[in-house]
């Protein structure tokens, strides 16, 4: 909740200044609405189709050679490579399908055409029929340049610059280039985002944009980042495949809508995805700029932030199955030095005879231990015997053995059970520790090891799973964070003690963490790149 309002896109009915916009605004990166930004524009007036803008512009830079983009699956124009060609074509011969366009909508009485019907009316026709004007629905005309800094070779409606102007607010920045989007039937653009800031300002026109955050890529399947259109999505716009894209269903839950009229301007930060809808016709003109991040990201710094920015979603994933975040490593790595020291905090050595010493330094005896301790005890044992051989069927947690029985583990099948288990409500054992406080958790585990160490060595060595072990590692962090250090060591000696060879028993809880941070990093990987590593990803056409 507290994050969807920080993301709450704003209108503006006052213009910022440079200063404002940029500590206020965008440094946010959260979109914001300017209402009539640019109405003060020549081209607002001198653009209007209304008003013989479609001739002016025919006039003013007719003769000119602009590249559009051709789709077959209009009105949806997909902008990945595969779904759409680039064609030459004159701009006068656009403004031509514009008039065109705008004489058959004067002509049926209607102001829109509804997409649905458009894209019925569409059949697949060549590019000599497109362009000789049967079909001029298909041809729009995307991203192209009035002005670009870094090459000055694709600018191809240049005479157009003179008609703008750069919003009062984005005076000090350094634009990477200026475009014109134009569309002479009603269009919808594809789910992606740009790698640049972006100021979306509508000459002519309404546009409806759908707006998500970055943080919702995991329900918008972003293409894969190696591909040639890693910045769009992979759902099908006009017939999603929820059987595929599962996640999708939840999209527009995290979804902001806005309505841009003639005269306003929308702020659109990088990494946002967006979808456009345009009306019949519409003239827009956008500023792209390198945001201050990636403008002052050092080249040599990217394997670190690649690695920090990766922990962090991992960490993410592996939260939203466990809500509390915990470190849990450096109490197994403080008890692997100390075993290999041995004890130097008034406590014996690992001996035999150590395994016997309970967190109090006496044994811990079962009927001392709460009912819920005890409860839980129970439940622990239960599970290993029920997964496992048990040789000697006397022991049971109600007598109090002074020998425990050999544990012989199905190894095949308990490890494959187990190593599948990365979700909490999926495994008995990490749901059981879970539930336990600090102080329970040491009561159960060292009652465990006094009177069933064999069976806590089949729990830890053979059927502690992903989650078990991320679970029980968080756990020994809080043990940590509510003892002293005395105390610590005496518990770990006390657990660890009751294993033959202590160091397998931290390989395995440390192997069952990291299989968990595995696929923590394996849905990062999928959910925020497009990369799926265990299955190839499918097509969405």
């Amino acid at each position: 909740m507290e994050e969807s309002l920080q993301l709450q896109i704003q209108r503006f009915e006052q213009l910022p200044s440079p200063t404002e916009f940029a500590s206020q605004i965008e440094s946010k990166n959260v979109p914001a609405v300017f209402n009539g930004c640019i109405k003060d524009w020549k081209a607002f007036v001198k653009w209007n189709p209304a008003n013989g803008g479609l001739d002016y512009l025919q006039e003013r830079v007719g003769s000119s050679t602009v590249e559009a983009m051709l789709s077959k699956t209009a009105p949806v124009f997909y902008g990945d490579i595969r779904s759409h060609e680039r064609v030459q074509l004159p701009f006068s011969t656009f403004i031509d399908f514009c008039k065109q366009s705008t004489r058959n909508t004067d002509s049926s009485g209607g102001s829109l055409l509804q997409l649905e019907r458009h894209h019925d009316a569409v059949t697949d026709v060549d590019q000599e029929t497109m362009l000789s004007g049967d079909v001029p629905q298909q041809i729009y005309l995307a991203q192209v340049p009035i002005m670009n800094s870094e090459d000055r070779e694709r600018v191809q409606l240049e005479g157009l610059r003179e008609d703008i102007q750069t919003p009062t607010f984005l005076e000090t920045k350094e634009l990477a280039s200026v475009n014109l989007w134009m569309n002479n039937a009603q269009s919808r653009s594809s789910t992606h985002y740009d790698p640049h800031h972006n100021v979306l300002c509508v000459v002519a026109g309404n546009k409806h944009v759908v707006l998500w955050p970055p943080s919702a890529s995991p329900f918008l399947y972003p293409m894969p980042v190696y591909g040639e259109a890693s910045n769009h999505s992979s759902i099908a716009l006009e017939n999603p495949d929820f059987s595929l894209y599962p996640r999708a269903k939840c999209s527009m839950d995290y979804s902001q809508k806005v309505i841009l009229h003639a005269g306003d301007a929308l702020f659109i930060p990088e990494g946002w995805f967006h979808q456009v809808d345009s009306d019949d016709l519409t003239i827009a003109v956008n500023f792209w700029w390198r945001s201050n991040i990636m403008s002052n990201m050092l080249e040599h710094m990217d394997a670190y932030y690649l690695r920090r920015i990766l922990r962090r979603l991992m960490d993410k994933e592996m939260n939203q199955v466990l809500p509390k975040a915990s470190p849990g490593t450096e109490k197994l790595k403080s008890t692997c030095e100390l075993l290999s020291n041995g004890a130097d905090h008034g406590c014996c050595d690992l001996n035999p005879a150590c395994k016997k010493q309970g967190l109090q330094g006496k044994d811990l005896k079962l009927h001392e231990l709460e009912p819920f301790s005890l409860q839980a005890l129970h439940e622990l044992v239960s599970v290993v015997h029920d997964r496992v051989n048990i040789t000697d069927q006397s022991q049971c947690i109600q007598s109090t053995p002074p020998n425990d029985s050999k544990v012989s583990v199905k190894h095949e099948c308990d490890k494959t059970l187990t190593s599948k288990l990365f979700f909490l409500e999926d495994d008995p054992v990490a749901k059981i520790l879970w539930t336990l406080d600090p102080s329970t958790l040491q009561n159960v585990l060292l009652a465990m090891a006094h009177n069933f160490p064999r069976t806590l060595e089949a729990l830890i060595l053979h059927l502690l799973s992903p989650v078990g072990a991320e679970v029980l590692t968080r756990k020994f962090d809080e043990v940590d964070q509510h003892t002293t250090e005395d105390d610590r060591n005496r518990f770990y000696q006390g657990f660890y003690g009751a294993f033959d060879d202590q160091f397998a028993a931290m390989d395995a809880i440390l192997n069952g963490k990291e299989l968990f941070a595995l696929q923590a990093f394996k849905d990062s990987l999928d959910k925020f790149l497009g990369v799926n590593i265990d299955v190839p990803k499918p097509s969405i056409r």
